[in-house]
């Protein structure tokens, strides 16, 4: 067989066992093998961010707003005085919408104003992570919008996952030319993108458990670090 008429085997045989592989070297005529390489790790989460938001309906535009900045800077305030640093936490900007009474045939009447403002929160202890939720309750923070874990750790797993995700497009292809009786020799290209560090799964707790902990509960999470290489090799 020819090496043309290999490459163009091997390519095909590639693309049919993997749907979202890319032709990313459709152009090159000399005998080559593309390969994807991934990783994916699984480590313990140790720290949270969340978003929670207050949402405050008044008569006016003015009274809507006074009473939402009011739940977040006491909110803010109760926070640094617990030790959270302010540079972990971010507020937004106060949004304004009014609000209306609709009636078939009937124009539209204005029956007040709607503010609402979010704040983001660094966690660096889950095990503050329920206090903290509890104080924005109690400083009138009316909705928690997410839970993110992650990993403090998080560049050292970035690094395990883009070598492993090296090691196994190496193996890939190593393990298909052996098995068309071929050799590589070296790599003509490669592709990389930054993948999203942390893919982090909302906390999820176990109400079922005979002995239900909340503050317990938000402490059982995980995050998953994934990281893809396409490669381009010559075959001899």
């Amino acid at each position: 067989m020819k090496k043309s008429s290999l490459a163009a085997l091997v390519s095909a045989l590639i693309l049919s066992t993997s749907i979202s592989a890319p032709v990313f070297a459709a152009d090159i005529s000399f005998a080559h093998l593309e390969t994807i390489g991934t990783s994916s790790i699984v480590a313990e989460a140790d720290m949270a961010e969340i978003n929670v938001e207050v949402v405050i309906k008044a008569e006016t535009a003015k009274a809507a707003k006074a009473e939402s900045d009011i739940a977040v800077a006491k909110f803010i305030a109760r926070l640094e005085k617990a030790g959270v640093s302010s540079e972990l936490i971010q507020s937004a900007n106060i949004n304004l919408q009014p609000q209306y009474h609709y009636e078939k045939n009937k124009p539209n009447r204005l029956i007040g104003y709607s503010a609402n403002r979010r704040v983001t929160v660094t966690v660096l202890d889950l095990a503050e992570l329920n206090r903290i939720l509890d104080t924005a309750l109690e400083q009138g923070i009316n909705r928690i919008n997410h839970i993110a874990l992650k990993s403090s750790k998080e560049a050292q797993y970035l690094k395990q996952a883009r070598i492993a995700a090296i090691k196994d497009a190496q193996q890939k292809a190593t393990e298909i030319a052996q098995g068309f009786g071929e050799e590589l020799d070296g790599v003509w290209q490669i592709r990389y993108f930054d993948q999203r560090p942390v893919q982090p799964m909302m906390m999820r707790m176990n109400a079922e458990s005979d002995n239900f902990n909340v503050p317990k509960s938000y402490q059982q999470g995980q995050v998953t670090i994934q990281d893809r290489v396409e490669v381009t090799y010559k075959l001899k």
